[in-house]
C-alpha cells in the first residue's frame, strides 16, 4: 500500500515523538569548509540517496551543492507525520465516549470532516444494526450494507435526497466498496472518473449520484474488529482539495482500526443489551386484564442506570373455585444471572400455585428450592390469594414491602400489617400467612422496593407518598398505575428524566367480587342416580341465570364430571357448582385425593372418552388437589347479550 522508505520514516517519527525528545538543531557553522560540510556525504552517496526518496537526481540537494534541502524535506515529512499522529489522537479522544452505537457512528463521522475529508459515508452489515450477534463469513456479493451515517461540508439537504440514511444495499464485485470489504484493506481512488462514476451509479436506481461523486479524491477504509469486516467509510474530498495520497491511506486505515474497535465495542454491548431485554421479556407475563371476579393492570420499567436487565417480577395464576394467586418478586442483584433466576421463581410460583398450596407453604417451598439453586440467590416475594366469593385475601410476605389496600366504601388507603419473614434463600425461617376481609370494590396494590425506595432517602416517604397516591380516584386501572408512579417521581426527581436506579414492578388488582346470586352451590351423594339430579338442577339454574343457549352443553360437562366421581373415586361426598362470572364455571368437588386423567379409548373400550368430551366442549379445564380431597372444574363461553 505503500513504500518501505514511508513505513520506516513513520516508524521513526513515531518513536522520536513518543520516547526520545527532539533535540534543538544546532545553527550552522560559519564558513564553507566548516563541520557541516566535511560531514556531509560525498555527491554520490548523496545521489543515491535522493534517487531513494523519489528525488530526480539534478533536484537541488542531488549535485552535491549544499542547499540544505535534505534537512528541509526530512523536516517537512516529520511535520506531516506528526500533524498525522495528533490528529489520531485528537479523533481517538473524540469518540467511543458512549456505548450507544448510533451514538458512536456519529462521532467517528463528524471527527474525520471536515479536518481530514469533506464527506464521510457510514455502512455496517445489516447483522451489525440489527444486533444480532458477530457477523459470521466474509461478505459476498448478497450481503446488506446498511448506511448509517452521512455527514458532509456541502450544503444542507444536498445529499439526503440521494444517499438516505437508512438504505440497505448490496454492492457488487467491480466497485471499490466490495474490494475493501472482501480484502480488508483501504482502497484509494485519487480521482473518480466518469467510467468508475456510471459503475457506482448504476446501485442506485432513479437517483443520479455522478453529479456528487465524479472527478472527487475517494477513499475506502473498511471498519474492522477480531479480523472481520463490521463496515466501512467512504470518505471524499472535494476536487479543488489535494487527493488522498499515501500517508492518507496509513493515516485512513489507522482511524478506521481504531474507529472499528470503538463501534465493536458498542455492537458488543447493545447484543448483549438485547439478548438480556429478550430474555427478560420473554419471562415476564402477560398477564389478562380481567380475571374471575377481579381486574389487573400492571407496569414494568426497566433499572436505566444500573443496567436495563433485572429481577423484578408480577405474575396471577388463575385457582380452582373462581380464585386468582397475585405475586410479585424481586430477585437481589442485576444482569442476565438474576433474570435467569427471576424466570425460575417464576415458573416454581405457577407450578406450586397450580397445586393449591396454602401462601405460607407455597414460600417455604420456594425457599428449599433457592437453598438448591446455590447459596446466592437471595429473593423476596409476595404471595396473595383471592377468593371472590367468599370476599377473602390470603397472604404471605417474604422480605418484601407490604402491600397497599385502598377501601372503596371511603377511599382509605392503608399499608397491610403482614409477617414481614426472611428474604427467599435465607432458610430456616418460618413463614405466616394472615387473612383480609374484603369488600367489592377495594384495590391492592403490590410493587417491588424500586419503585418507593432511592438510595439517600427514607424508604418510609416512598412508602408514604406510594399509600397517598394509590388512593386517589382514577378513570381506569390504567391511569391509576401512571399516576402512581408520576407521584413517586415527583417525589424523588432524580428518577423522572430516567435516573432510576432499580427496576420496578407494579401489580394492581381491583377487587370486584362475585355477588351471592351469581354462584349456586349442590350438595349431592355419589350414587348413580345423582346424575340425572344434577343435569335437572344445572337446567334450572341456567333458565334463571338467562343462560338457556349453554343448556346442553353445560348439561353433558356436568354429567361426565359427576359420573367421574361416582364410577372411579370412593369418595363419600360430591359438591356441584356453578358460577356466572366472565364465564361460566362449572365445579365438582369430591374427597378422593386422586386425580383424573386424560386417557385414550380404543373402539371396545368402555372407559376413558368422559375428560375427551370435556376437553372437546369446554373453554378451559383442570383438576386440583384441596385440603380435603379435589376439584375438577371447567368453563364456558358466556354467549353474547
Amino acid at each position: 500500500l505503500f513504500s518501505p522508505r514511508f513505513v520506516a520514516l513513520f516508524l521513526v517519527v513515531v518513536f522520536r515523538v513518543l520516547v526520545i525528545p527532539r533535540p534543538a538543531r544546532p545553527p550552522p557553522p560559519r564558513g564553507g569548509g566548516g563541520a557541516r560540510g566535511a560531514a556531509r556525504p560525498p555527491r554520490k552517496r548523496r545521489a543515491q540517496q535522493a534517487a531513494a526518496r523519489g528525488l530526480p537526481t539534478d533536484a537541488p540537494g542531488a549535485n552535491g551543492v549544499d542547499d540544505g534541502s535534505d534537512d528541509e524535506s526530512e523536516d517537512l515529512e516529520y511535520a506531516a507525520v506528526r500533524e498525522r499522529l495528533e490528529f489520531l489522537n485528537e479523533v481517538s479522544g473524540r469518540i467511543g465516549s458512549s456505548l450507544d452505537l448510533s451514538h458512536t457512528i456519529l462521532e467517528v463521522s463528524r471527527a474525520v470532516v471536515p479536518r481530514f475529508t469533506d464527506v464521510a459515508g457510514t455502512y455496517l452489515r445489516e447483522q451489525v444494526v440489527a444486533g444480532e450477534g458477530f457477523p459470521e463469513g466474509p461478505p459476498d456479493e448478497t450481503t446488506l450494507w446498511h448506511r448509517v451515517a452521512v455527514e458532509h461540508t456541502d450544503e444542507p439537504g444536498r445529499w439526503d435526497d440521494v444517499v438516505p440514511v437508512g438504505e440497505s444495499m448490496p454492492f457488487p464485485a467491480h466497485t471499490p466498496f466490495f474490494q475493501c470489504m472482501t480484502s480488508g484493506d483501504p482502497v484509494l481512488v485519487p480521482r473518480i472518473t466518469e467510467e468508475m462514476g456510471n459503475a457506482i451509479a448504476s446501485q442506485f436506481e432513479k437517483r443520479d449520484i455522478r453529479p456528487l461523486i465524479n472527478h472527487r479524491s475517494m477513499l475506502v477504509v473498511p471498519l474492522k474488529a477480531r479480523n472481520v469486516v463490521l463496515g466501512f467509510m467512504i470518505l471524499l474530498r472535494h476536487r479543488e482539495r489535494p487527493v488522498f495520497n499515501d500517508m492518507d491511506r496509513v493515516t485512513g486505515a489507522e482511524l478506521a482500526a481504531r474507529a472499528g474497535l470503538v463501534l465493536d465495542n458498542a455492537r458488543m454491548y447493545t447484543y448483549q443489551e438485547s439478548v438480556a431485554d429478550t430474555l427478560q421479556d420473554s419471562m415476564l407475563p402477560h398477564i389478562r386484564p380481567r380475571m374471575s371476579g377481579c381486574d389487573i393492570a400492571t407496569r414494568y420499567l426497566p433499572g436505566t442506570l444500573l443496567g436495563r436487565v433485572g429481577g423484578d417480577w408480577f405474575d396471577s395464576v388463575k385457582l380452582p373455585g373462581s380464585r386468582t394467586a397475585l405475586v410479585v418478586g424481586d430477585v437481589m442483584g442485576h444482569g442476565l444471572n438474576s433474570a435467569a433466576m427471576m424466570g425460575q421463581m417464576r415458573t416454581a410460583v405457577q407450578t406450586m400455585a397450580a397445586l393449591d398450596l396454602p401462601p405460607e407453604q407455597l414460600l417455604r417451598n420456594l425457599d428449599d428450592l433457592a437453598q438448591r439453586l446455590g447459596e446466592h440467590y437471595l429473593a423476596t416475594c409476595l404471595y396473595a390469594v383471592y377468593d371472590p366469593i367468599a370476599g377473602e385475601l390470603h397472604l404471605a410476605n417474604a422480605g418484601h414491602i407490604p402491600p397497599v389496600l385502598v377501601r372503596a366504601a371511603d377511599g382509605r388507603s392503608e399499608l397491610l400489617d403482614l409477617p414481614t419473614g426472611a428474604p427467599i434463600g435465607v432458610g430456616g425461617v418460618p413463614f405466616e400467612s394472615v387473612r383480609v376481609r374484603v369488600a367489592p370494590g377495594d384495590r391492592l396494590l403490590m410493587c417491588t422496593d424500586g419503585l418507593v425506595e432511592v438510595r439517600g432517602e427514607d424508604i418510609g416517604v416512598g412508602l408514604a407518598t406510594l399509600t397517598e397516591s394509590a388512593a386517589h380516584p382514577a378513570a381506569s386501572m390504567d391511569e391509576a398505575c401512571d399516576a402512581i408512579i408520576r407521584a413517586l417521581a415527583t417525589t424523588f426527581p432524580d428518577t423522572a428524566g430516567g435516573g432510576r436506579k432499580d427496576d420496578v414492578a407494579l401489580l394492581m388488582a381491583r377487587l370486584n367480587g362475585i355477588a351471592a346470586h351469581d354462584v349456586a352451590h349442590w350438595r349431592l351423594t355419589p350414587d348413580p342416580g345423582e346424575v340425572g339430579r344434577a343435569r335437572r338442577l344445572v337446567r334450572a339454574q341456567l333458565r334463571t341465570w338467562s343462560l338457556d343457549a349453554l343448556g346442553e352443553s353445560a348439561e353433558l360437562l356436568v354429567s361426565e364430571l359427576v359420573t367421574n366421581v361416582v364410577r372411579h373415586s370412593r369418595s363419600t361426598r360430591l359438591d356441584l357448582r356453578l358460577v356466572r362470572s366472565g364465564t361460566l364455571l362449572c365445579e365438582v368437588e369430591d374427597d378422593d385425593h386422586t386425580l383424573p386423567a386424560l386417557r385414550g379409548a380404543g373402539p371396545g373400550d368402555e372407559f376413558g372418552r368422559g375428560l375427551r368430551v370435556v376437553s372437546s366442549l369446554a373453554k378451559e379445564w383442570g383438576t386440583s388437589r384441596t385440603n380435603s380431597g379435589k376439584t375438577v372444574w371447567c368453563e364456558l363461553t358466556l354467549p353474547r347479550r
